[in-house]
């Protein structure tokens, strides 16, 4: 006889639950997010919340995880864009300023940069998931300037490790700046201008 599983059971999607939960940190910052905040956003209370995810940190550092595979995509994209460089990452800026402008409430920025640097500041386990992120746009960026270098479309001694920081410094301060309440037309001509001296 097959026994039956105890408790009730999972009447929630884990993905969704977090995907709210990701929405609650974009707005509001890890500090400012309370547990009833994440309770209402997710519609799991307390007790749920904790057997699923674990605590309040454990919640946003997932969040966190989501967030940083969409980077992740965003930068495989562009490795892989067959444009001219020049167009390529006119595009990358121009789909990271879509989400930056975007939220319920306003332009909301990157949810990584406009939440986990506070935090970085005396939590050793955000600011390893922020460092591990930007050494990864780093490398991202830097693949994307070797190859452009590899098919001539840039000089041979051009410095893509440099190149590629500064590329990353450029798509964090859209984000901030979109934050900030900066118009779109503001964000689009200061990424046209960043690309033309990138590229």
């Amino acid at each position: 006889m097959t026994k039956k599983p105890r408790g009730r059971p999972r009447s929630y999607d884990p993905q969704k639950a977090l995907g709210k939960a990701l929405e609650s940190f974009w707005a509001s910052g890890f500090a400012s997010t309370s547990l009833d905040d994440l309770a209402a956003a997710t519609g799991m209370n307390r007790p749920s919340l904790y057997a699923a995810f674990g605590d309040k940190k454990q919640l946003y550092l997932k969040s966190f995880e989501i967030f940083a595979g969409g980077v992740h995509a965003a930068l495989t994209s562009l490795k892989e864009d067959s444009s001219p460089p020049r167009k390529a990452l006119e595009r990358f800026y121009a789909e990271a300023t879509e989400i930056y402008l975007s939220g319920p409430d306003g332009p909301r920025g990157c949810f990584i940069i406009c939440t986990a640097p506070v935090e970085a500041a005396n939590d050793d386990d955000i600011r390893e998931a922020l460092s591990t992120v930007l050494s990864e746009i780093d490398k991202g960026l830097e693949a994307f300037f070797e190859k452009a270098k590899s098919k001539g479309e840039l000089a041979k001694d051009t410095d893509a490790s440099a190149r590629a920081k500064l590329a990353g410094a450029v798509l964090h301060s859209l984000a901030v700046r979109a934050r900030a309440g900066e118009t779109k037309q503001e964000l689009q001509k200061l990424a046209r201008e960043a690309v033309s001296l990138l590229t």
